[in-house]
């Protein structure tokens, strides 16, 4: 069985963890995966003079993937081929399958999201949010979680508690507003416990305006380095806003913390407080006071908090892992591709 999978780009974190890591599995069940990349990304330029030209090239481009779809028995789209707009998509091969990670009819033009649902066969959601919304447009949906590939990210081996408390947060710099609404719990926990931490993974270094500079660790993000950089955090962060969007949010910094062997601290928002419920793996805090609580807890009681940790990687080993989700993924594939 051979799958045409159109993704939005070599960096895209959804194209990364929802199709490309999955290609090496897929082959195991007999599926065949070819990646047709976006070479200019699906997403606009910055630059609005630079858009009608990265438009006009993007297209071009899907064009000869789209011919070669032909040749597919299925064709899996990774959400629009051109940011917000329904453009080539029709002219794929049937059957179609749509894969979203995110609230994406929240958009300017959401109504893009409801059409390109409707002309595919099913559609792929990462949370029961996504799959709620996606159902009034398509009746064959299915809540595939983005997996995470537990054999690259572990538990650091023989890891010996330190003095030093690490909090850490990962993340693209477009999250890191979310990082920021914490600012003020954040701010009286490293002024409270001098040996206490902030480490922030990030592709932008952030600016912080009330955090004591010299508790505050920056690391530039790079694939070489993504693994270690979680591994030698203590508790791993995910606060999130009470909106659509973040309800809408596939919880996979929480994932790759929980993988690491790191006890959590999240916003109880969405999938977030669906994985809270599969064990003890942390806590959840909406409020300031709550998360200060929470960290306090947890660099108070050290072994307890290893203790979540190990937790949270039994719960991504049984329910978020790419051995447990593949067979899941290729089970579907080829159930629309018989159709």
């Amino acid at each position: 069985m051979k799958v045409a999978a159109f993704t939005g780009g070599v960096a895209a974190p959804s194209a990364r963890f929802r199709i490309h890591q999955h290609i090496p599995s897929l082959a195991q069940h007999g599926i065949r995966v070819k990646e047709f990349i976006a070479r200019f990304g699906s997403w606009p330029p910055a630059n609005c003079m630079l858009r009608p030209i990265w438009g006009i090239a993007t297209l071009l481009d899907r064009v000869p993937g789209v011919l070669a779809s032909r040749r597919y028995n299925l064709t899996l789209l990774q959400r629009e081929m051109l940011s917000t707009f329904v453009t080539l998509e029709p002219w794929t091969n049937a059957p179609r399958i749509l894969d979203v990670d995110d609230a994406i009819w929240l958009h300017r033009r959401g109504d893009y999201a409801s059409r390109l649902a409707a002309m595919c066969d099913g559609v792929i959601c990462g949370n029961t949010f996504l799959a709620d919304y996606f159902c009034r447009w398509n009746s064959t949906v299915r809540v595939i979680a983005t997996a995470v590939d537990t054999a690259r990210f572990h538990p650091q081996a023989r890891r010996e508690i330190s003095e030093t408390f690490v909090l850490g947060w990962c993340g693209h710099h477009s999250g890191l507003r979310y990082l920021f609404s914490l600012e003020a719990a954040l701010g009286r926990l490293l002024k409270r416990h001098n040996w206490m931490r902030l480490r922030v993974v990030c592709d932008l270094r952030p600016r912080f305006a009330a955090l004591p500079a010299h508790q505050v660790e920056f690391i530039p993000w790079s694939p070489e380095t993504e693994v270690t950089s979680l591994q030698g955090m203590d508790v791993g962060l995910m606060p999130l806003l009470d909106d659509s969007w973040c309800r809408g949010k596939c919880s996979y910094k929480m994932l790759l913390y929980m993988a690491c062997g790191l006890p959590v601290v999240v916003s109880p928002i969405g999938m977030n407080l669906e994985v809270l419920k599969r064990g003890e793996v942390g806590f959840g805090a909406s409020s300031a006071d709550e998360w200060v609580d929470a960290l306090e807890w947890m660099a108070a009681r050290r072994e307890a908090a290893v203790a979540l940790g190990r937790n949270g990687r039994r719960v991504v080993s049984e329910h978020y892992s790419l051995q447990a989700l593949t067979p899941v993924l290729a089970g579907f594939l080829k159930k629309m591709a018989a159709r």
